[in-house]
């Protein structure tokens, strides 16, 4: 491979600022210094942009089905193209094992369906349905040697996905000793259920009744539940796409024991809240995810718990549906649920987003600092789900995987410029500032403006090591 040399730059990671010139060789950080001269090298000029480490988006679901005959609407060429030109250079999607079925065959599906499509790096965790003496007697080998060290289980969606307590503790147990992780949907889904069924039986079928039915409480209570269960099996655990302050009271006061006790939230609990549900007609159906919306004190608690470590890292669990039946179809969009709230496919896009809508709703509104917006977006998810120090940061020997961002570029979100084949915007119409100028993965220019140079299926699958051991 041709050398190449970033020049000028400020290069951040999370603990590092400073200015210098970085050489890539096959697809490596070969050095970082300063005026560094190399012949023959392909040179991009960074003056005035920040350097960043390519980010890692730990929570995706790509072409993934989700109950229902429905399918997220891009597939793993589309969203990891998107995500690239949102600064994303690593994706964590999920393997799900189906009943009667053994981990082991979902994720050779899965890789089966990324290898020739994906444009940027990728790894699964293992979503587990069927938890049994054969597939958890699968979990090591899936661990020591395919790379898998990250498991996720449901406590919500019951007959569908939801596992009970029992089984929680068993794969805990399973996986602890080998360096494995169990990551939950922690929400009370048998009471949840009871509260749906009310509610239809009252004729309440429109939107707002998902946020209604899926209250605070509950992804609360399951939280404390799942954490106390960890706690007795002596494993870390590691809470995803938590929304609610009570959720994250059981995370502060569980690590202040000693805890390993872990969690991330996403961009659109930060941004969005509640008053999204009273969107006329069917248009709130766009904010249908799980968990909901929540309020403002929640995304005070989300904000204060990113500033303190209460709150890991910030993925953004893409998972896109379009509004409209047409051109992909009604199993690609939210109109499936167009007369019962229960039925709209849950789930929201936003991996292009990530990094623009947190360096301008974080670093810009002096919420978070440089140091800790790579620590959320990259160094934080590597470490924690065994990548680094190939992923996740700038330094001699780690993958070149780099975004050059410029700070002070305005521009406005819109479903009209992003690279995902949905066709709606969460964050339609809001200007923001700080923009992603060129990408590279493994020292190779994907992203150069609007300009794509990429391809797919270039991205590798990533082995990992042990999860949730290191922050």
């Amino acid at each position: 491979m041709t050398s190449v040399l970033i020049q000028g730059g400020r290069i951040v990671t999370a603990v590092d600022d400073y200015q210098g010139d970085i050489l890539i060789q096959n697809g490596r950080i070969e050095a970082i210094g300063r005026q560094l001269s190399v012949e023959n090298a392909e040179r991009h000029d960074a003056a005035g942009l920040l350097v960043l480490p390519g980010g890692i988006d730990a929570h995706v679901h790509m072409e993934t089905p989700m109950g229902n005959d429905v399918y997220t609407c891009d597939s793993f060429e589309t969203g990891t193209r998107s995500a690239a030109f949102g600064g994303t250079t690593t994706i964590i999607d999920f393997a799900q094992q189906f009943h009667n079925d053994s981990p082991k065959a979902a994720l050779d599906r899965r890789l089966a369906a990324a290898e020739p499509q994906c444009c940027v790096d990728y790894a699964f965790h293992v979503i587990l349905t069927d938890v049994n003496p054969e597939s958890l007697a699968e979990l090591p080998d899936l661990i020591n040697h395919d790379g898998v060290s990250s498991f996720k289980l449901y406590m919500a969606y019951p007959g569908v996905l939801m596992v009970d307590d029992a089984d929680i503790f068993r794969t805990m147990r399973r996986t602890g000793d080998h360096g494995g992780m169990v990551n939950l949907h922690a929400e009370n889904g048998v009471v949840i259920q009871a509260l749906i069924e009310e509610a239809l039986e009252q004729g309440n079928t429109s939107p707002k009744y998902h946020q209604l039915t899926r209250p605070r409480l509950m992804e609360g209570e399951a939280a404390h539940r799942v954490i106390r269960i960890a706690e007795l099996a002596e494993v870390p655990v590691y809470i995803v796409h938590l929304s609610a302050k009570e959720a994250l009271e059981a995370v502060v006061e569980a690590r202040d024991r000693g805890i390993h006790a872990f969690a991330e939230t996403c961009p659109h609990y930060l941004f969005l809240d509640g008053s999204e549900y009273d969107a006329p007609g069917f248009e709130a159906a766009k904010y249908v995810m799980t968990p909901p919306l929540r309020d403002h004190d929640c995304q005070h608690a989300l904000w204060r718990g990113l500033q303190f470590d209460d709150l890991q890292l910030v993925a953004t669990d893409h998972c896109p549906f379009c509004m409209n039946e047409n051109p992909l179809g009604i199993l690609k969009s939210k109109q499936f649920g167009r007369e019962n709230f229960n039925r709209i496919p849950n789930g929201a896009p936003g991996v292009e987003l990530r990094l623009t809508l947190l360096y301008d709703g974080g670093v810009r509104a002096g919420r978070i600092n440089l140091n800790r917006f790579v620590q959320l977006t990259a160094t934080a998810p590597a470490k924690m789900f065994g990548l680094f120090p190939r992923k996740g940061t700038i330094a001699v020997g780690s993958d070149a995987d780099l975004v050059l961002f410029d700070p002070n570029e305005t521009h406005t979100l819109s479903a009209s410029t992003h690279h995902s084949l949905v066709d709606y915007s969460l964050f339609e119409g809001r200007e923001v500032t700080g923009r992603v100028k060129k990408v590279f993965l493994r020292g190779q220019c994907i992203v150069d403006g609007d300009e794509w140079l990429g391809g797919a299926g270039m991205g590798e699958y990533l082995p990992r090591g042990a999860s949730g051991r290191v922050l």
